[in-house]
């Protein structure tokens, strides 16, 4: 943006890492809140360009303990979803970087299915798949809201981006990935 005269001052990381997980569109209402709907536009495509290059170049990487929890999880039967609010391509990136279809059954995005917030997106899912009991896991007020929302076990982790605010209303909270397991193999007995 700085290279077409539409940005002046500091690059805003910390501004964009307490809204990180937001739709783009809201993010770039908020960093940009004078800027027009064109500019606001650009920005996004170029983010987007950005962000799938870094991942495809391998600079990006998942939390620890996350692929040995989902490939247990999966081991014992649980069908597992990603609902985001990423548009399409920087989830279809990330899913294929770290070969993540091995342990989810589908990807679900606002940007794929044009879903006005995670909490729709989430619905859209479980009307999809006939899913009647279920958790979402997650490190965003939009995850607690989604499953809040769709009568969903929440689970707020705490080594993601959310302040101790935005988690407040989750059922459980996680420090660690891997903590996930046992309260979701406990949770599905009942």
């Amino acid at each position: 943006m700085r290279s077409e005269g539409q940005w002046q001052g500091e690059t805003p990381v910390r501004q964009y890492l307490n809204i990180l997980g937001v739709t783009l569109p809201e993010v770039w209402r908020q960093l940009l809140p004078n800027a027009s709907e064109a500019v606001r536009e650009a920005a996004d495509r170029w983010f987007l360009e950005d962000l799938v290059q870094e991942i495809e170049q391998g600079n990006g990487q998942l939390y620890p303990g996350v692929v040995s929890t989902l490939a247990y999880l999966k081991e014992q039967g649980i069908s597992l979803f990603v609902a985001s609010n990423g548009l399409e391509r920087y989830v279809d990136a990330i899913r294929q970087y770290f070969c993540l279809e091995r342990y989810f059954t589908d990807f679900y995005s606002v940007g794929r299915f044009h879903s006005p917030s995670k909490s729709a997106l989430v619905a859209r899912l479980l009307r999809d798949y006939d899913i009647e009991k279920a958790a979402m896991v997650g490190d965003r007020s939009s995850d607690i809201q989604a499953a809040k929302e769709n009568g969903l076990l929440s689970i707020g982790c705490r080594f993601g981006f959310a302040n101790d605010n935005e988690l407040r209303d989750a059922d459980f909270i996680v420090h660690e990935f891997s903590e996930i397991v046992s309260m979701i193999v406990e949770w599905k007995k009942i």
